[in-house]
């Protein structure tokens, strides 16, 4: 643990990118229903509103297209540098809007920022940490998003008491604080190292394979020198084989791996998270919630909660069976809330709400809705929330890994301004029709896991090639009892002396360095 201190300090502060992603999100969420803001903006409903909403997504598009480019160049540090600066022009003109379209525009500008930050985080972070805490680390990007909900959720909630436009000002310019420290802060951490090795800045690249794997920045450790060289031959030979990397991208080897990690980013954003996330204010009036606005608060609570099991597990539970449960539990409180409403709802008397089905007089029903919505949320969060965040840059070797992030997360941009934009209007033409449509998505999510995506828990990023070229058949590997159990027996006969390493064993053997990891402080034993 001691050793990893280091990815863990560098890995939680870059999820600062996350906080200023949930931010954006909880920014519009909290401020729907007051009084301030729809007296400022006309009342938006329906698609008026919906252009505001996804006004970030359809920045975030620009910066996500843009990410791939900027990333490679630049590097994904000071990439993310620079998205901090569009976040704090944005917030700027967010606060000092005089109109929807000014607020629009603010909007779109820090999108940019989500997009690029979206985008790199991951990598920044899967390139970094040591294959058995990778799934770790990368969830710190989803508890970040969770958590910068909740900040700016309340934020906005506290202010929403004040009898002026500054209920939404001063949230919306606070917005900017965490941009600063991100900026900042970065000066002072360094860059991947497997993008210095990948601009032929070897000994930088092995100096920060040391700082992040060692307490005493030993540059002769034999788990650096063994990670050095697994990503040195890996980039070797990605040049030998002269690869253009958008010809590679169409390729037949490389297809189904980026059309995998799309559909793990379009899936997530299509499981009813954002209708959650965005409009959990309009659904709990629509079933007669109580106080709409501080019943929506406790889901942002319960949002960090169950981020937590997949953050701390997310490396031994392993990837496809969090997904398919996921799916197929979020399928079920989708249904459950679209026949409630179906059932027991009746058209709304009143014309100029942002709904048009309403349930009332039946509060056990009010109720069972609500929980519903709450263990949906917290279904998310500890399955599709962070695993979809930790997946597209796994899969993708190095020489393409930035241009098919930055493509799935255009994917992740395309489908939310497409429900932030779509779902306003369709709460009051489908009604409870809606939720039944979401939970369909999410049968759709756990069919397409268990036919197309492999276990990657535990392997290094050089690894993937021999993972989805060499795998056994996806419907066996749903419950890997068997390898672990024999990773186990490795583990343990390299804990007790018992196994004698001779030079037949590749320093690259995957199946040695997953084993060893288990059976940390042994490598003495390995002869």
């Amino acid at each position: 643990m001691v050793r990893l201190l280091n990815v863990y300090t560098i890995s939680a502060f870059v999820a600062l990118g996350g906080v200023l992603f949930g931010f954006d999100i909880s920014s519009i969420s909290a401020v729907l229903d007051t009084d301030q803001y729809k007296n400022f903006y006309g009342n938006p409903l329906g698609t008026r509103q919906g252009l505001i909403t996804s006004a970030m997504a359809a920045g975030s598009l620009i910066g996500a297209l843009s990410s791939s480019v900027l990333g490679d160049q630049l590097s994904r540090k000071v990439t993310i540098q620079i998205g901090t600066v569009f976040w704090c022009i944005g917030a700027a003109l967010q606060s000092a809007s005089s109109g929807v379209a000014m607020l629009i525009t603010g909007r779109a500008i820090a999108g940019i920022c989500i997009g690029l930050t979206s985008a790199l985080v991951p990598i920044y972070q899967s390139e970094i940490a040591p294959r058995k805490i990778r799934g770790r680390v990368v969830s710190f990007q989803h508890l970040a998003i969770t958590c910068g909900m909740t900040i700016q959720y309340f934020i906005q909630y506290g202010c929403s008491f004040i009898e002026s436009t500054a209920a939404f000002r001063i949230p919306w310019a606070i917005q900017a604080i965490p941009a600063v420290i991100l900026c900042i802060g970065l000066f002072w951490f360094p860059r991947s190292p497997r993008w210095l090795a990948s601009k032929d800045r070897w000994d930088e690249a092995l100096t920060v394979l040391a700082f992040l794997r060692t307490t005493k920045n030993d540059v002769n450790d034999p788990l650096v020198l063994a990670e050095y060289r697994e990503i040195e031959d890996q980039i070797r030979f990605e040049r030998e084989i002269d690869s253009n990397s958008l010809r590679e991208l169409l390729s037949k080897k490389m297809r189904r791996r980026v059309l995998l990690a799309l559909a793990i980013q379009m899936l997530g954003q299509l499981s009813g998270a954002n209708l959650l996330n965005y409009y959990i204010v309009y659904v709990f009036q629509s079933a007669g919630v109580p106080n709409p606005r501080l019943a929506a608060s406790f889901q942002y609570l319960i949002k960090i909660v169950m981020t937590l099991p997949a953050v701390l597990w997310a490396d031994k539970w392993g990837r496809r069976p969090i997904l398919l449960v996921g799916a197929v539990t979020m399928g079920f409180w989708f249904f459950v809330i679209g026949g409630l409403f179906m059932r027991y709802g009746e058209p709304d008397p009143v014309l100029n709400q942002p709904y048009t089905w309403v349930i009332v007089g039946h509060p056990a029903v009010s109720r069972s809705i609500q929980a519903c919505c709450y263990l949906a949320t917290a279904t998310f969060s500890a399955s599709w929330g962070p695993v979809s965040w930790i997946y597209p840059p796994e899969v993708v070797p190095l020489r393409i890994r930035s241009i098919s992030v930055s493509l799935a997360l255009a994917t992740n941009w395309i489908t939310n301004y497409a429900l932030g934009l779509g779902v306003p209007p369709l709460l009051r033409s489908i009604r409870w029709r809606l939720f039944f449509l979401f939970g369909s998505f999410n049968l759709a999510a756990a069919i397409t896991v268990w036919f197309t995506a492999p276990e990657t828990k535990l392997r290094t990023l050089e690894e993937m090639d021999e993972i989805f070229e060499h795998e056994q058949p996806l419907w066996r590997s749903f419950l890997s009892w068997r390898e672990s159990n024999s990773l186990d027996k490795l583990a343990h006969d390299i804990e007790m002396g018992k196994l004698r390493i001779t030079r037949t064993v590749r320093v690259g053997s995957s199946d040695f360095h997953r084993a060893l990891d288990r059976a940390p402080g042994k490598l003495e034993n390995a002869e």
